[in-house]
């Protein structure tokens, strides 16, 4: 028994040391060095953005801070905070009885290549702009087509109006009077059910919501996650990503049974 425990370590020692393994480890080691990591998340603080008619936002609270009794320095703190708010994650379960939580989710549907699609142009021009299906097929008739399980970002151009109430909303006001006021764009629920269609792996953009300001029913989020595809929003950066190529690791807080949560998503490109 123990000569066969022995034997076994021995082995598993000896292909964890394989020449092979470790030609792969080099060479992701030596593509991921031809690249570099683009942080895609605005940082948690009192200027964390939320919507209009959340009570509360984020809060960081003291639990220890400074030099100790014994001679080094400690710190710690709490926090608390809405799920949606800020760079953050709408799981399944948002706007689907029987969707994913966020703990759910498996990591590959918040891994994997991306494309970016820029209608920065239109929305700049239109606080209320509905990205379109025309919008996607343009891109594709000049970048090709969108393959599946492909993460979809849109550039609204709004990322840059961040942290400013008033530009990002549309509005400063807080409160449910301040919701009819909201003006930002959004995905079209037509656009929507395309992205379905085509078995995309997820959606983001740099906005407040998948939906547009003026949303009364949130179609859009009904028609993506209720297709279990999980949405980004408030992604920061946009504007440094290339328009194919990125790869993006879009991680979560792994709340259990979460509707969402605060997000850290970067991308890995190639150096150009």
């Amino acid at each position: 028994m123990k000569s066969t425990f022995t034997n076994n370590i021995i082995f598993c020692l000896a292909i964890l040391s394989s020449p092979i393994l470790s030609i792969k480890a080099q060479d992701l080691s030596q593509i991921l060095s031809q690249g570099k990591w683009i942080d895609l998340s605005y940082d948690f603080s009192a200027q964390t953005l939320y919507w209009p008619n959340n009570p509360t936002g984020f809060k960081l609270d003291t639990v220890a801070e400074g030099v100790t009794s014994l001679g080094y320095y400690y710190s710690s703190y709490a926090f608390t905070a809405p799920e949606h708010g800020g760079t953050h994650l709408d799981a399944p379960v948002h706007f689907a009885a029987y969707g994913l939580s966020a703990d759910k989710i498996p990591l590959e549907k918040l891994t994997g290549d991306a494309v970016v699609i820029d209608v920065s142009a239109k929305a700049l021009s239109d606080r209320d702009y509905l990205i379109s299906v025309n919008d996607i097929t343009d891109w594709e008739a000049k970048n090709g087509a969108i393959k599946e399980n492909t993460i979809v970002l849109f550039k609204t151009g709004y990322g840059q109006f961040y942290p400013d109430a008033e530009k990002y909303f549309g509005t400063a006001e807080r409160g449910a009077q301040a919701i009819p006021k909201l003006h930002f764009p959004g995905i079209d629920s037509t656009t929507a059910e395309w992205l379905v269609r085509h078995k995309i792996k997820a959606v983001g953009l740099d906005t407040p919501s998948i939906d547009y300001g003026q949303s009364k029913n949130f179609k859009t989020h009904q028609i993506l996650l209720g297709a279990s595809i999980p949405a980004f929003e408030n992604i920061a950066n946009l504007n440094l990503l290339p328009v194919k190529g990125a790869y993006i690791v879009a991680l979560p807080m792994k709340i259990k049974n979460g509707s969402g949560g605060p997000l850290r998503i970067i991308a890995w490109v190639k150096n150009s």
